[in-house]
């Protein structure tokens, strides 16, 4: 095992030999500069599998730079296998990403200071059953804030939990009443909405007579998280992490415009192209497809 490893490594020296020197790659590497010319003197010509694994190495070096280094090995090793179309194990993925330095964008686990309140607000019918059997059966919502140049922007999202679809979504430089109805009304324009259950926290605009006005108007069933429980709330949580971690926090901004490009562009990747295992390594989108 030691042998085919160091093999790997060999060869990724040999790769980026050009832009380093030789010495310091062997030293991050942890294999000596002996071992390594001897490897170059011995190794001409490159055994199948060899050539095969730095074939990997290039593909995955490419995949990871074209989407910010936002995939972790499992993810890396789906898109090895539509890209290739050839099955390709977890496992070797992970040893060529470990050979060549690199390893997924770890997003910051968040700190929960709330109340672990006992009562529960009447009204919590999704009740953290975040499995949905069809679309538009179950959907979540809600709003964060994304901070730039002294300034923000508020992104409302409304996400499907059958498929895990980002449904519709809005920015704007006010979180308030309006935000949410065109975020709603977004929707509505898409889907067929009668019976669904829209979930939100118990945030001000959810709570007004407008809100639940308007869902009535399209008889669409309300539910809230418990005051304080953002758990309630867990997938549309995620889905803001995932955002920020893979997309917002890798980049800087100046202008408003640059952010919603920057948005466009990732939720169009998240529900086109962002396989999901859970969605047997579908996209949402396509997983949406396959199931009508």
């Amino acid at each position: 095992m030691r042998k085919r490893t160091k093999t790997l490594e060999y060869q990724a020296i040999k790769d980026i030999s050009a832009c380093f020197s030789i010495t310091l790659l062997c030293e991050i590497a942890g294999v000596s500069r002996s071992g390594y010319y001897r490897w170059l003197k011995n190794g001409k010509n490159l055994s199948k599998k060899q050539a095969e694994n730095q074939a990997l190495q290039k593909k995955i070096i490419e995949i990871f730079h074209q989407y910010r280094g936002i995939f972790g090995y499992r993810r890396m090793t789906v898109w090895l296998r539509k890209i290739l179309k050839k099955p390709i194990n977890d496992k070797r993925t992970y040893r060529l990403m470990k050979v060549l330095g690199i390893q997924a964008k770890i997003r910051k686990k968040r700190i929960f200071y709330g109340k672990k309140e006992a009562c529960v607000v009447s009204g919590n019918h999704l009740n953290r059953e975040f499995q949905a059997t069809r679309p538009n059966e179950k959907w979540v919502t809600d709003v964060t804030y994304l901070p730039f140049n002294q300034k923000r922007l508020y992104l409302s999202v409304i996400y499907d939990l059958y498929n895990n679809e980002v449904v519709s979504y809005k920015l704007s430089r006010y979180n308030d009443f309006q935000l949410v109805r065109d975020t709603l009304k977004a929707a509505i324009q898409k889907r067929k909405v009668k019976g669904t259950l829209l979930h939100s926290d118990q945030g001000v605009t959810y709570t007004s007579r407008a809100y639940h006005h308007l869902l009535a108007k399209y008889q669409m069933r309300v539910s809230m998280s418990r005051k304080g429980n953002c758990l309630d709330n867990a997938c549309i949580e995620s889905f803001f992490g995932h955002l920020k971690s893979e997309c917002f926090y890798l980049l800087k901004f100046n202008q408003a415009s640059e952010v919603e490009q920057a948005i466009d562009e990732y939720i169009h990747f998240y529900n086109t192209a962002r396989y999901q295992k859970k969605l047997k390594n579908l996209s949402p989108i396509q997983f949406r497809r396959k199931a009508m």
